[in-house]
């Protein structure tokens, strides 16, 4: 008989977004043909750059040729991808990073909830709250997270509260953990952190042997000369952090599925025996054994991201975005609400009416502005009282949402 791996039941019983999805789709029997418009799920709406289109498109025509076509690739990705991402990503901004210290994947998602095979089901972790649903489910599957209480924490997970109180930036534990989350910008609240902030991280870090997994999925939305937009950019994060990043939120890719991780030859583990051990080359190992290689049309086309044509179609898809946020945020603070996040990220964090809690006022707008938003509950205990806003959608549409919050 095969035995179950009991810590999948643990899981609660769907997604957040699964949830979301049902009161929406409940919401629809009962109200046919009202329109609905959705800033809940974090999907983009504007096409792929022109640039990544060619070369798609030129991709494909060589796969129709027995003299250009490609079979499997490299499971860590391709030269010509990884060449570049170092040039424009890293280089500019003084970090040097070696071609093996760079994977690529189908996307952030993977890779944040498969990392943490390298290590130990015992480390302890700590997580910012409000935080990414996929970090903490990730380490429930393996036993990692513990059992969950009634308050809706994790026995084994330090909750570092980030809330309104103390500013969206979470306090430096007062104890050492093995193993510590980052998103910065954050999702879901849409704050970052300052360098002198992050620096305080990576120096606890140092300190205390802790691993740092950094989510940089939206870096590019960055414009605050502060806030940096590598976690590598700070002295010393090489020797322990591994930063995770995608070309969904950028260039389009949520249908396509792109990203890569930076593990650094510097970062390492240890053994029951101490003996420390590098995990570059067990996360190569790891994408050798169960991972065959993002494909090479979809490469070229993240390829073609950081062309000058490519860079500018970015550029303007990312404008887009963030002026929606600023109508967003600009519309919400007339309304008289509490806004945060918008500026270096395309999300807003909003606070609910006092004492209305977050699903509550999710139930508000879906009903009686038919927007479709995503609790703060959801993603962890400090997140009650608050909900999620993507400025993802269309103009048009981020435009009428708020005029209908306007008249709640």
């Amino acid at each position: 008989m095969a035995l179950l791996n009991e810590h999948f039941l643990k899981l609660k019983g769907s997604y957040l977004f699964s949830d979301i999805a049902k009161k929406v789709k409940a919401y629809q029997v009962t109200h046919p043909g009202e329109p609905i418009i959705r800033l809940g799920i974090g999907d983009v709406t504007r096409p792929l750059p022109q640039a990544s289109i060619e070369a798609m498109h030129r991709a494909v025509d060589e796969m129709a040729s027995s003299a250009t076509f490609h079979g499997y690739g490299p499971e860590q990705g391709y030269d010509f991808l990884i060449e570049t991402i170092i040039k424009h990503d890293f280089a500019p901004r003084g970090i040097q990073l070696s071609p093996s210290e760079v994977f690529i994947s189908d996307g952030a998602k993977s890779d944040t909830g498969n990392i943490g095979e390298l290590l130990r089901w015992d480390n302890s972790m700590g997580i910012t709250d409000p935080v990414y649903p996929a970090y903490i489910d990730s380490n429930v599957m393996c036993g990692r997270a513990g059992t969950l209480g009634e308050d809706g924490r994790w026995s084994n997970i330090t909750y570092l509260p980030c809330t309104a109180a103390n500013g969206f930036v979470p306090a430096i534990p007062d104890h050492r953990i093995d193993l510590l989350y980052l998103c910065y910008p954050n999702n879901p609240t849409g704050t970052t952190l300052t360098r002198d902030q992050l620096k305080q991280w990576v120096d606890y870090a140092l300190a205390n042997d802790t691993l740092i997994i950094f989510d940089a999925a939206y870096e590019a939305y960055i414009h605050d000369d502060d806030v940096p937009h590598s976690i590598y950019e700070i002295r010393g994060a090489k020797k322990v952090a591994i930063e995770i990043r995608s070309f969904s939120k950028t260039a389009g890719f949520t249908g396509v599925r792109c990203g890569y991780t930076v593990v650094p030859k510097e970062v390492t583990a240890a053994t029951l025996d101490d003996e420390r051990v590098p995990l570059n080359p067990l996360w190569n190992r790891r994408q050798c054994t169960k991972f065959n290689g993002t494909s090479y049309i979809t490469q070229r086309g993240a390829e073609a991201v950081y062309s000058p044509e490519g860079r500018a179609q970015v550029k303007e898809t990312i404008a887009y975005y963030m002026e929606n946020a600023r109508t967003m945020r600009e519309g919400l603070t007339r309304a008289g609400y509490r806004v945060f996040g918008g500026i270096n990220a395309p999300y807003l964090w909003v606070q609910a009416p006092e004492g209305m809690t977050s699903w509550k006022f999710f139930d508000e707008l879906l009903y009686r502005a038919h927007i479709v938003s995503t609790p703060g509950v959801g993603f962890g205990p400090s997140g009650e009282g608050y909900l999620r806003l993507t400025a993802f959608g269309k103009r048009e549409d981020c435009e009428e949402a708020i005029r209908r919050i306007g008249r709640l």
